[in-house]
Order: structure tokens, then C-alpha cells, then sequence
């Protein structure tokens, strides 16, 4: 007596299928291990950019390490002076609003950076929605950065900071579904070292960023 049995075929696997080659990433920035009395004000965020090569390592191929290069720009708006005495030893000093009448105080960074992950997904070759889980860690070299005072008819802009460690390493992670993909960054390193405010606080800024991340085939 005969059966009728079908088989469920499985599609073939695409031996070229890749995914999330170029990413574009916006930030809200913030800033960890921060003295008691240093506190963010104004504008401080992000933008990232960049291509990462996406390598499979198992044979449905959702399981990937990636390797790339990127650039980030990243603004810090705080009460954290930054600037320099008449012998051009740096100064930091915590601005107090109530005495110190000022309209910017930022420090800025423009890093090109080499970002590695481990990717886990849920796609198909022929699916463009799915899940996503990716975890990594990026290696940057800070080539441009600048710490900006303004008020009333005084601007300190402070381009050279022997303190400030150009090298920077950090923790990402970043997960979603299809389009919209939550991203968090945390700066292993502080920005600067053997740094002190005026008051004898030690500076050990870190940078904290979060944010959406898209990624592009």
C-alpha cells in the first residue's frame, strides 16, 4: 500500500550570504566615573560610521565575526573646564553656575577606530527582518580633539592636553529587529590620565554612549 510523505526540502545555503556591512550609528553621550560635582550641561552627542567585514563561522552562516574600520565624532557638554596657567600647566576646574556665567563648555573627539563583534542573527539569505545580537569591542586613536569654553566676551579653545590618552578602547553592544537597533558603548580607558581638578579630585572621565545603530548590506 503505497504513503504519500513529503519531505520538507531546506533551501540551499548561500555561500555568499553576508550581512550588516555598513553601519551608521547616533548617540546620547554621557559620562561615567565623573567627580561629585561635575555634571553634564548642553549638547553632548554622537555619530559613527563605517564599514565592517562580515565573516560566517558556521554553515547556516547566522553566526559571524566582523572586523572593520570606522570614524566617530563625540561632543561632551559638562562644567569641566579645560584650559592652561601662564606656565601652560592644564587646569581643571569645576565651573560653579552660580558664580560662573558661561554658554559653552564642551570637549570634543574625532577618533578613528577599528570596531571587532560577534554576531548572532536569526536571518536567511532571503529574509531582510530578523533578529539580531551583536557584541564587540573597538580600538580607536583619538587624531583631532578640543576642549571649548565660551561666555561673554571670552573663548578658550584648548587643542593640546598633555593628560589626555589619544588611545582608546571600548565595549559595544548593540541589538534589534530589522531597521531600528539599539546601541550602547562603554570607554574602557578615561579620557585623561594623572589628571586632578583644582579641588584634588582625581579626573577619570569615561565616555557612556546610547543610541540607535543601522546597519546596511
Amino acid at each position: 500500500m503505497a504513503q504519500d510523505v513529503s519531505e520538507e526540502r531546506e533551501s540551499p545555503v548561500d555561500s555568499l550570504y553576508r550581512e550588516d556591512q555598513f553601519y551608521i550609528g547616533v548617540t546620547y553621550n554621557l559620562l561615567g566615573s565623573r567627580p561629585d560635582a561635575v555634571n553634564l550641561r548642553g549638547l553632548s552627542g554622537g555619530v559613527h560610521l563605517g564599514y565592517l567585514r562580515d565573516m560566517p563561522i558556521n554553515k547556516r552562516r547566522n553566526v559571524a565575526i566582523a572586523i572593520g574600520a570606522g570614524l566617530a565624532f563625540d561632543s561632551y557638554g559638562q562644567n569641566l573646564f579645560i584650559g592652561e596657567d601662564e606656565n601652560e600647566n592644564t587646569i581643571f576646574r569645576v565651573l560653579d553656575a552660580e558664580n560662573v556665567d558661561f554658554d559653552r563648555n564642551r570637549f570634543s573627539t574625532f577618533v578613528v577606530e577599528a570596531p571587532i563583534e560577534f554576531r548572532w542573527r536569526t536571518s536567511t539569505p532571503s529574509s531582510y527582518k530578523f533578529w539580531r545580537i551583536h557584541a564587540g569591542f573597538r580600538v580607536g586613536y583619538t587624531y583631532f580633539y578640543k576642549a571649548t569654553f565660551k561666555q561673554p566676551g571670552n573663548t578658550v579653545g584648548q587643542t593640546d592636553i598633555p593628560e589626555f590618552e589619544p588611545l582608546r578602547l571600548a565595549a559595544t553592544l548593540s541589538f534589534g529587529y530589522n531597521t531600528f537597533n539599539f546601541y550602547a558603548q562603554y570607554h574602557i580607558n578615561p579620557f585623561f590620565k594623572d589628571a586632578e581638578t583644582s579641588e584634588g579630585d582625581a579626573v577619570e572621565l569615561r565616555g557612556i554612549k546610547v543610541g540607535l545603530i543601522f546597519y546596511i548590506l
